[in-house]
């Protein structure tokens, strides 16, 4: 297993650097502006039913928000494997491996404060 030092973004004022963009995602508080978009239909509908109280419009903020993140972090990992190299099958899965047992960690801490 390659234990190379991966350097999955550095800081910058509170925020990841990604290839000169910066990571963060300004809040639904910050000024808006009116945008007209077009959507399949039923695409439309489905995001309608879900926005609940907070309204379509931010459904689909919040939805372009974690896009933008998604594309910034798939981003990230190609200037990482580009300098170290593609990461291994082994490395990821150990990273899952890790999320889970933290997850399960928090779970049982919350049982217990309750």
């Amino acid at each position: 297993m390659d234990h190379r030092r991966r350097p999955w973004g550095r800081r910058v004022g509170g925020e990841a650097e990604i290839g000169g963009m910066s990571g963060s995602i300004r809040s639904m508080s910050e000024p808006t502006r009116k945008y007209s978009i077009t959507m399949p239909r039923d695409i439309a509908e489905a995001a309608r039913a879900r926005s609940g109280p907070s309204g379509l419009s931010a459904y689909v903020a919040a939805a372009v928000a974690r896009q933008i993140e998604r594309d910034n972090l798939n981003e990230l990992i190609s200037v990482a494997e580009a300098e170290h190299g593609p990461i291994a099958e082994e490395e990821i899965q150990a990273k899952r491996d890790e999320l889970h047992r933290a997850r399960a960690e928090q779970h049982t801490g919350e049982s217990y404060a309750a």
